[in-house]
């Protein structure tokens, strides 16, 4: 039975010291900790980089795994993913492996079961259900016909979105805010406009 609560460890910052399955294990001041990442940040973390990391501290009754993002957002849809029944960790690192979280996110917005479908063990009734259940707890999709759209159509890494997060917005409350405002604008000026509403 899997126990979950506020994580303990919320952020590493560190070295990549060792890279192997889909983990890596990132020394900070000494100690290394095992971190599973997704197939993306796997790709990108390389040997000896200085990282940082937002992690999930999962506990279950026979084992503590950490799950670590390159970005809050997402770590905050990796905590929407397993909120599904059926959907556990390792089918929601699958989802998230498949794209950058945006696109991901923006997949679920647009109810796109096919897309989460491809995800490594994820049959068709989980992929259903995940649009079913997060559809509304993921935000507005920024943009449509996803399956036509060239990837340059997605910013993959939104600091605007990133800043609400951090203030504490939930994933779908952010995207909800910046969804009038201009993105070609400077982030700051964004994320005031995001906050007056």
């Amino acid at each position: 039975m899997a126990c979950y609560h506020e994580d303990m460890i919320a952020q590493l910052r560190g070295q990549v010291v060792e890279k192997f399955g889909s983990s890596v294990i990132i020394d900070v001041a000494g100690v290394g900790y095992e971190v599973m990442v997704t197939g993306l940040d796997w790709e990108k973390f390389l040997l000896s980089d200085e990282v940082k990391v937002y992690t999930h501290h999962h506990v279950r009754e026979q084992a503590e795994e950490l799950f670590g993002f390159s970005s809050l957002s997402g770590k905050k849809l990796f905590e929407l993913l397993i909120s599904v029944q059926g959907i556990g960790p390792k089918g929601a690192m699958a989802i998230l492996s498949l794209a950058e979280p945006e696109e991901v996110r923006n997949a679920i917005a647009n109810a796109d079961a096919d897309f989460i479908k491809r995800a490594s063990g994820v049959g068709k009734k989980s992929a259903e259900r995940t649009v079913i259940d997060l559809r509304d707890k993921v935000g507005v999709p920024t943009y449509y016909g996803r399956k036509n759209a060239a990837p340059t159509e997605i910013n993959a890494s939104d600091e605007a979105l990133e800043a609400l997060m951090a203030l504490g917005y939930t994933l779908g409350d952010a995207t909800r805010a910046l969804a009038d405002v201009d993105a070609e604008l400077p982030t700051a000026e964004r994320v005031r406009k995001a906050l007056r509403g």
